[in-house]
């Protein structure tokens, strides 16, 4: 009997994280020779499949596959923003073809709410065209924003706690900055990712849970107005003398000359400007209570792409949660999600389920309003008992070579083709 081959892709914006989980498909696959063939990476993700560009995983160098686990980001197999939407008939039946033609019987798609709606959708239409394909969902997002706010569906996404853990440093050593030159430069203004939800602004509190620090939080979520914000800086420099601000990228500061990703979403790093250049602009223009002048800083995407920041929790948890993925391929057939579930209990613990790849398409969550404090510009102790955990105790091993780090390199060659050339939709002029 045939066995059959396994597809694996990842989408969406990458994470510290996401190659632990490729590699907990990898291992998990590669342990059960006798129920899988040939597994195949697909290079940058559904893109790969349309174009028939499919990596060997088999015949990687055992040696580079395990140094995923300490590789940010997605340059390993590559990643994309090419959404599929149910009109575009034409690359869905595509994905069906190149599965068919190499013998592809598992689909493990990585990636955040957009890749769980196409997941849903490529299991529907195989079962149509009566192709005997298992699809599976893993769960990715920096942004916590997967899911609904009752946190049924998952409890928080692989990629949080390293980006909440970079946050937390970071503030820590902003605040060292500012405290050093507060006579010059006695705010601080940073933007942290997250297009309508606040998770990423919130984590920056766990580099203070006693709330020692001249802090303030702007989410999404809160509503706050630049004048707002100005009036609540100027009563913490009456107060202290000096104040940090985060605001999230979604911050309301009017246009900012938007530009957009492959998903329709607002990518803030193209746009013309940004929330915290315009909180920048509108502190200094209008004036501080003190002398000296607000300064800003936008990591951008580096939060979500630096192995030393990465969370130890967070690692074992993509790796596990990916292997989950496989198990529940094998165990209940195709249409499910491996999820995150908090064990109850005084201390945290991790469990692992499934949720039907339905249910998860397209949900989003934003920052429970019971998490945002009273005055708007902070979160409550339960934020902070939720995301500490996440965070890790340990820092991660980071291999070295030559004083830098040694990342994946795996040898891009695609096999074979089998089927004409093919130009994606949204490709063609």
């Amino acid at each position: 009997m045939t066995r059959p081959n396994v597809v694996v892709a990842q989408s969406g914006g990458p994470s510290p994280v996401i190659n632990s989980s490729l590699q907990g498909v990898i291992d998990a696959v590669f342990e059960h020779p006798r129920d899988f063939g040939t597994l195949y990476g697909a290079w940058h993700g559904v893109e790969g499949i349309l174009k028939e560009e499919l990596i060997d995983l088999g015949s990687q160098d055992r040696n580079e596959l395990a140094l995923l686990r300490s590789t940010p980001s997605a340059g390993a197999i590559g990643t994309c923003r090419y959404k599929l939407k149910s009109e575009q008939e034409e690359d869905f039946e595509r994905i069906i073809e190149v599965f068919r033609a190499h013998g592809v019987g598992y689909f493990f798609y990585i990636g955040g709410n957009d890749s769980m709606d196409t997941a849903s959708k490529v299991s529907a239409l195989a079962h149509q065209r009566g192709l005997d394909l298992v699809v599976a969902g893993i769960p990715k997002t920096i942004d916590n924003d997967l899911g609904d706010e009752e946190f049924r569906i998952i409890d928080h996404t692989p990629g949080y706690g390293s980006a909440a853990r970079y946050w937390a440093h970071l503030v820590q050593n902003v605040e060292e900055e500012n405290r050093g030159m507060c006579v010059s430069e006695p705010v601080a203004v940073l933007q942290a990712m997250g297009r309508k939800s606040g998770f990423l602004t919130a984590a920056s509190r766990l580099a203070d849970p006693e709330r020692r620090m001249p802090l303030q939080l702007y989410f999404a979520e809160s509503h706050h107005t630049l004048e707002s914000l100005r009036e609540n800086v100027n009563r913490e420099l009456g107060a202290s003398g000096r104040c940090i601000v985060v605001v999230n990228e979604g911050f309301d500061v009017g246009g900012v000359g938007e530009r957009h990703d492959g998903f329709g979403h607002v990518e803030y790093g193209a746009s013309r400007t940004t929330a915290a250049q315009a909180v920048v602009n509108h502190l200094n223009e209008k004036g501080l209570a003190v002398r000296g002048q607000a300064t800003g800083q936008v990591p951008g995407v580096i939060q979500r792409s630096v192995s030393v920041q990465a969370s130890s929790v967070d690692i074992d948890e993509a790796y596990e949660v990916a292997r989950h993925a496989v198990q529940v391929a094998c165990r209940d057939g195709t249409g499910w999600m491996a999820t995150i579930v908090r064990r109850p209990g005084p201390m945290y613990a991790a469990g692992y389920d499934r949720i039907d790849l339905g249910t998860v398409a397209n949900s989003a969550r934003v920052l429970p309003k019971s998490w945002i404090a009273a005055n708007g510009v902070d979160v409550t102790d339960d934020f902070t008992r939720y995301a500490a955990p996440l965070i890790g105790e340990a820092a991660p091993p980071v291999p070295l070579e030559n004083g830098l780090q040694r990342f994946a390199r795996l040898d891009i060659r695609f096999v074979e083709s089998k089927i004409p050339a093919y130009t994606p939709v949204r490709f063609r002029r």
